[in-house]
């Protein structure tokens, strides 16, 4: 949360989803909504990483890597606790 993350993103046109630190004197704003679905995203991928074959990739062929994360994705997505 610096003026300089912000603004090296803003130089490759991407909008910042970082909410400010509580004790910053002058508060950018942020899009709350866009930061809960972005908050989301991470759970999954930390649930994803629960998985040691995805979090440790012991797969050397990507292909084979990819078809490991979609098995975990869909047992992730079907088997909400």
């Amino acid at each position: 949360d610096s003026n300089k993350i912000r603004q090296s993103l803003a130089d490759r046109n991407i909008t910042a989803c970082i909410p400010p630190k509580k004790n910053r004197k002058s508060k950018p704003s942020y899009d709350w909504h866009l930061y809960k679905k972005r908050h989301l995203i991470e759970n999954m991928f930390a649930k994803l990483k629960d998985w040691r074959r995805v979090a440790t990739r012991y797969d050397r062929c990507a292909h084979t890597f990819m078809s490991t994360i979609h098995i975990a994705a869909s047992f992730v997505f079907y088997l909400k606790e």
